[in-house]
């Protein structure tokens, strides 16, 4: 067992026997989904919290759409809870379920199965997963953070101009038999279940089993599928396989529990890349880590959320930006960003919007949850947590690969976070001097200031 602890204060026990692959940018994530549903035998299920209609799958496969439409046809079972938001404010790229979305799904001729959920308040259905063949042998899940939109989602390996760089983690073995689980608990909870527009291609009392055995054995991965959930937003709490009745109702931080664990536990490095600044219990932990001697890198947006701007104009969550500017003090931390160059030169911005988090070279966590309030405490989420050192320090060596533009692999964690460090240096200079010779795509930002026009 890793000296990093999972948790107990979620739906989901740690899991044995798992096969994991992380798969980085949204080419490779969608090209894998794609031939996964082109395989199964008897279902696809999803969890989607961003798609558009104009959005394409790689190698052209067509849209989401077309790709489910396919699957129906060759007689799957086809099934998708997409978010429905309580604003239209900022939420033009989900589904919603509009008129003009079910004229659009009625012209297309679409049988598979939809239902509609809602969050509180402002919070999203952010969680993002395909469950391919649920409850039979060759189950396959992916859990991850790429939205099914034209934002920059679709991206060959190394992001081009205006282009997102985000991973989702496939998963065959026994804790897919969780994502499994949460999803029957969703479905079948979904807040527009029995609305006359909440619900598509079936009846609203179309009820799933939730499982009652657990996937084969395919690896030697320990994983724990860990959520966040607001209270109130489900009910049943009926176990999970060899797992134990869970109050939902009261609603789950096992995600935040996590990070916190994690942190906390961490001896030589820790590694993260997020869409989001962290909330001040995390960055507080980060703090505490770098005082003891581990490194830390985190890589986030060099172009800030606007939510991120206003908040300093206004200076709202002063605690939070002066914790976050704290940690540029050590000189074992550093914040940083990604931008490219074309073949003139000319820059562009890459956009962070993945969630994942690598400690010490032998547990990682990957999914959709980000670092901000919005995700720890009010959105719905998933994250996948392992133990696997051969799979967690190749996703290491892999992103800072892409970043540093060149291979890590020789170095150990501490030799290559310093290396991190000294080209995000050297390019913060390039960058602000204009030249245009970089070397990678990396840059360091000047924490205390993040987020200040």
């Amino acid at each position: 067992m890793s000296h990093v602890p999972f948790v107990e204060s979620g739906s989901y026990p740690v899991r044995a026997g798992n096969a994991l692959k992380p798969l980085i940018d949204g080419t490779p994530v969608f090209r894998r989904i794609c031939e996964a549903v082109e395989r199964a035998r008897h279902s696809v299920w999803i969890c989607a919290a961003f798609a558009t209609i104009d959005f394409r799958m790689p190698d052209a496969r067509g849209s989401f759409f077309d790709v489910l439409d396919r699957a129906a046809a060759r007689g799957l079972d086809v099934r998708v809870i997409f978010w429905r938001p309580n604003t239209l404010e900022g939420n033009v790229t989900a589904f919603r379920g509009t008129a003009l979305d079910r004229e659009f799904l009625g012209a297309r001729g679409t049988r598979w199965r939809a239902r509609w959920d809602r969050a509180h308040d402002a919070y999203c259905q952010h969680q993002k997963s395909w469950l391919i063949d649920a409850g039979r042998d060759c189950e396959i899940a992916f859990v991850g953070g790429v939205n099914m939109t034209l934002r920059g989602d679709s991206v060959p390996g190394h992001p081009g101009p205006g282009q997102r760089h985000d991973l989702y983690l496939e998963i065959e073995g026994p804790a897919a038999t969780d994502v499994h689980h949460n999803f029957t608990q969703r479905w079948n909870e979904a807040s527009e279940r029995d609305v006359e527009d909440g619900h598509w291609g079936h009846t609203g009392d179309d009820q799933l089993a939730f499982p009652t055995s657990l996937s084969v054995p395919r690896g030697r991965a320990l994983v724990q599928i860990q959520r966040t959930v607001h209270a109130g937003r489900y009910r049943d709490g009926a176990a999970t396989p060899e797992g134990r009745p869970f109050d939902i109702a009261g609603g789950e931080r096992s995600i935040l529990d996590q990070y916190l664990r994690a942190i906390e536990a961490a001896r030589r490095t820790i590694y993260i890349e997020n869409q989001s600044v962290p909330i001040v219990a995390v960055a507080e932990r980060l703090e505490a880590a770098l005082k003891r001697g581990v490194d830390v890198n985190m890589l986030v947006p060099a172009e800030v959320e606007p939510f991120v701007r206003e908040a300093r104009r206004r200076g709202e969550r002063q605690a939070l930006f002066a914790q976050l500017g704290a940690l540029d003090r050590y000189p074992n931390f550093r914040l940083a960003g990604i931008q490219g160059h074309d073949a003139k030169g000319t820059p562009y911005g890459i956009y962070v919007h993945d969630k994942v988090m690598i400690v010490d070279d032998v547990w990682a966590t990957i999914g959709s949850c980000n670092l901000h309030a919005f995700s720890l405490e009010g959105s719905t989420e998933m994250n996948c947590s392992f133990h696997d050192p051969e799979i967690a320090c190749r996703l290491r060596c892999d992103l800072m690969a892409e970043h540093l533009c060149c291979d890590v692999q020789a170095l150990d964690d501490r030799a290559a976070m310093a290396l991190y460090r000294e080209v995000a240096d050297a390019n913060r200079y390039r960058h602000d001097t204009g030249v245009r010779d970089w070397r990678g795509l990396l840059f360091r930002l000047d924490a205390a200031s993040y987020g200040m026009d």
